[in-house]
This record gives C-alpha cells, sequence and structure tokens, in this order.
C-alpha cells in the first residue's frame, strides 16, 4: 500500500516518497519485517526514535515519528501525532469493519457489558463478537489476551479479519489507555457506552479530570456523527458523560434508575433479589417490562441495561432485547460462582480497584447469612494510593478478610500486604495465594460465602518479570477436590 494511502492527509509527503510502498506497519522495532513503515512512537519510559536504527536494519521502507533523528537512512516523515496517525493508518491498512460497532467505556462494567451485547446480539441472530479484557471472542474464532484495548495494528487486524469472518456487530472495551492513546481511532463507533468512574490507573492519569476527559473522548471525537450514547445515569460524573455526547449532537440514551424511561433511555423502577436472579422493573419509551435477570448483583443490573441499551440504539427492537437479558451468562471470572463448600458458595471477581471490591462485596451480602469472606490482595508497579482504601472497604463490608499476593512485579509483595493490612483491622495475612484461597475454603460453614477477588479470568501470576502459571479458578477446583470439601 503506497504511503500517500496509509497516510492521507496526516502528513505533507514529497511525492517521491508518497509514491513508496509499505506492506506492513509495525510500532516495535523487534517486530519489524522488511517493507514495514515503522512507527517512532514517543513512551512514558522511553523514546522509539531509540529504534529507529534497528527498525531500519530489519528492512523498515520509512519511518514516521514527531522529530526527525540527525541522520536517517530512509525516508522520515514528520506527523504532529504520530500514535493516531498509527490508528487511522491501521484502519486503512485493515479496511473491513462490521457494520455494527459499540464501544463502552468507565472504570468498572466494561467486560461484562463488552460481553452481554455480544450474547444479545447473538441471539437476536447476529453473527457478533466482543474484544477485550478476556480477548476475543467471536463464532469462529476466540484469542485470549491481557490488554483491554490492544494496540491500534493489533487492534485493526483483529477487527478486520472478524469481519471477514462475516461478523456483523460488534461491543470492545475503550479503555482511558486506549483512549488516550489514540488506539481507537479509525473504528467506525455506532454507539457509545458509559459505566462509572472511580478511583483507578492513578499511576497512569495525573488527576482525576485528566482520567474522565480521557474516557469522554470517545463522545467526545469517536462515536460517528448521529451514533447514540448509552449513559448510566445513577453516578456523579453521568452529568458530564451526557453533556460530552449532547454536545456532539448523539443520541443520548440514559439508563438506570435515574434513566429516562418516557424516553428513549431506560429505567430501573425496582429490582427484587430472587435466589441467584433478579427480577427488574423496567420502562422504555413509556412502556414497561418484568425480566428475570439471570446475575448477582446491583452493579451486573448496570451493565445489562447499558449492554441493552447498546443493542436498542444500534437498531435492535426493544421488547426482543429486555427478553434476551433473561438469558445473559455472565463473564468469566466476573462474580463468577465456581463452587461451594459445606453449601457456602464460592465466587470469582476481577475486582482489583475500591469500587469494585466493595460492589462486589455488597452484591454477596445477601448470600452470606452468617459469614462474608473476602481474599484479595493488590498489584505491584500500580497505583499505591488504592491499597489502603481497598483495606479499609473490605474490613468494612465483610466479616472474614485474608489479605494475599496478586500479581507483585518488582515490588516486595510483604510491602504491598503490609500497606493494605494497615486499614484492614482484624485481617491475616496468607502470602502464598493458593494457601490464602485453600485456608478460606477449608474455613467455609454452612450460611457462609466467598470472594476470591482480584484476578478473576488471569492465569498467571506476575512476580518480578517472570509471570507464573496460576488461576484462581484452579486454585478453588483443587482446594475442593483435595478433600476439604
Amino acid at each position: 500500500m503506497k504511503l500517500r494511502d496509509l497516510l492521507g492527509h496526516d502528513a505533507a509527503i514529497e511525492p517521491a516518497i508518497a509514491a513508496l510502498e509499505a506492506t506492513g506497519l509495525a510500532l516495535d522495532s523487534r517486530a519489524v519485517k522488511a517493507g514495514d513503515l515503522f512507527f517512532a512512537l514517543a513512551g512514558s519510559k522511553t523514546d522509539g526514535a531509540r529504534f529507529i536504527d534497528a527498525a531500519v536494519a530489519a528492512g523498515a521502507v520509512a519511518v514516521v515519528g514527531d522529530h526527525a533523528p540527525a541522520t536517517n537512512k530512509v525516508p522520515f516523515i514528520t506527523v504532529a501525532n504520530p500514535r493516531r496517525a498509527l490508528a487511522l493508518a491501521a484502519a486503512r491498512f485493515f479496511p473491513s469493519q462490521p457494520a455494527t460497532i459499540a464501544a463502552v467505556t468507565g472504570t468498572s462494567g466494561k467486560t461484562s457489558v463488552a460481553a452481554f451485547a455480544r450474547q444479545i446480539w447473538e441471539r437476536l441472530g447476529h453473527a457478533s463478537a466482543s474484544i477485550g479484557t478476556i480477548g476475543l471472542v467471536s463464532p469462529k474464532r476466540t484469542v485470549y489476551g491481557s490488554l483491554t484495548t490492544p494496540d491500534p495494528i493489533a487492534l485493526h487486524r483483529q477487527i478486520d479479519e472478524i469481519a471477514r469472518d462475516g461478523v456483523t456487530h460488534l461491543a470492545f472495551e475503550a479503555s482511558s489507555h486506549g483512549l488516550d492513546q489514540y488506539r481507537l481511532d479509525g473504528v467506525r463507533v455506532s454507539a457509545g457506552g458509559f459505566t462509572n468512574l472511580s478511583r483507578d490507573h492513578m499511576d497512569y492519569h495525573p488527576t482525576v479530570a485528566h482520567y474522565l476527559a480521557a474516557k469522554l473522548r470517545l463522545f467526545r471525537e469517536l462515536i460517528q456523527p448521529g451514533g447514540a450514547a448509552v449513559i448510566s445515569a445513577d453516578h456523579d460524573c453521568s452529568a458530564e458523560a451526557i453533556e460530552a455526547a449532547t454536545s456532539r449532537g448523539l443520541r443520548v440514551m440514559a439508563v438506570g434508575r435515574k434513566g429516562n424511561g418516557a424516553g428513549a433511555g431506560i429505567r430501573l423502577g425496582g429490582a427484587t433479589v430472587e435466589g441467584f436472579s433478579q427480577v427488574l422493573e423496567l420502562e422504555h419509551c413509556g412502556r414497561r417490562y418484568a425480566i428475570r435477570l439471570p446475575l448477582v448483583g446491583e452493579f451486573q443490573i448496570e451493565n445489562a441495561l447499558v449492554s441493552a441499551g447498546l443493542a436498542v440504539g444500534t437498531g435492535s427492537d426493544a421488547a426482543d432485547v429486555f427478553a434476551s437479558l433473561e438469558h445473559l451468562e455472565g463473564a468469566k471470572g466476573r462474580l463468577e460462582r465456581v463452587g461451594e463448600r459445606n453449601g457456602a458458595p464460592i465466587f470469582v471477581d476481577y475486582a482489583h480497584k475500591p469500587d469494585a471490591l466493595a460492589k462486589a462485596l455488597q452484591a454477596l451480602r445477601p448470600y452470606a447469612k452468617r459469614k462474608l469472606v473476602v481474599v484479595f490482595g493488590a498489584g505491584g508497579d500500580r497505583d499505591a494510593g488504592k491499597r489502603p482504601i481497598m483495606g479499609e472497604i473490605a474490613a468494612e463490608n465483610a466479616d472474614r478478610v485474608i489479605i494475599t499476593d496478586d500479581n507483585p512485579r518488582s515490588e516486595k509483595p510483604e510491602a504491598i500486604r503490609a500497606e493494605i493490612l494497615a486499614t484492614a483491622k482484624g485481617a491475616r495475612e496468607i502470602g502464598d495465594r493458593a494457601a490464602a484461597i485453600r485456608t478460606a475454603i477449608e474455613e467455609l460453614q454452612e450460611g457462609d460465602a466467598l470472594l476470591v477477588a482480584g484476578k478473576g479470568h488471569e492465569t498467571g501470576q506476575i512476580v518480578g518479570g517472570e509471570v507464573l502459571p496460576f488461576s484462581d479458578h484452579e486454585a478453588v477446583a483443587a482446594a475442593l477436590a483435595s478433600g476439604v470439601a
């Protein structure tokens, strides 16, 4: 593909250079192949310009960046925003996209909303896919991953592949990192969803205002003109999300207890817990619906309503969408019931931030007639400020707390645990995560409920620079199979 076609109007290119052919794109010099166009991106830890020589040696036909090196052996193309230029080039290089694309952002709930939207569309007869923290899920290929929003090349390649597979409807997670780093630019987003905002990623975002602004880029810049904006209306920042969408002229659908049930939104009139399900009273366009949601927790109601709004906002019949909610299955590792001991249910959840931990514990409180038990830790090399907050939340919302390790990375695990323990009064410390889970299960009695929080779907424990195999699901299963049950 000629450079003029890849870069469009993002750069002024001399005719001779514009006519050069690129056979691929690369942002990592180690992945460059002969004929690739290399993008030298400046990061928080290093400058991509340092790797230009390596990229050229590997066969890069040209380099794109915001500042040229002193010498260069291949053409250097200067652009004001190399990250955005990369995303748009990737969209041109991988041009196929599903006709209907929904993106969801927010601190918590993105994975569930994307999975729920995919399930709703599937039930309505559409070939559907989702992309996010648990990877790519589609009818013909499932690829498990670890990044909420992949890099632009990987993202657009995946979107192109599933579109060529026949996928017509896609829901994907839009992380604050992905939005701030322009990874999603070039995706033709039909509708955007906003769940909530709470403390997270303060190791990346300098302020909460910066964090929110990154999220709102979805509505201010990326959703196609005339697209739908589905906003959970029950949070402090909901008004800012609605204003961002309104200022673009998007079709706003407010959902939740403060949702606009008389209009295009969805209002939650009431919710009643029945076993491991909840009966919801909904109103949309003045019409009332009663549905049984087979999920636990108030936050799952929010996720279900945002996903329903995305389906309705992209043209699906409301009655059919609400009926499909009765068949939803929770995303892997999202308040997932994975077993029981002495009649006490055991749940695994990805909650690794304060608000998510609080919501998960509050959701399980009705199922703990005796003791609510939680096992959790906090990641290393991440926002350390949330550790004492999570300790306090655990102590306030659970009856028994065990602090353990969760991806300590380069930090000393005992130091991380100490920061949590400082506010988790009465908590026990068991550093070995498998041992902590086994101990919690051994002590379960009838009337208890156990939450193993932090890792969810993950299958590795990051210690130092090494990823050791570890799964909360497998640790629970091993404890139950060892004879303690």
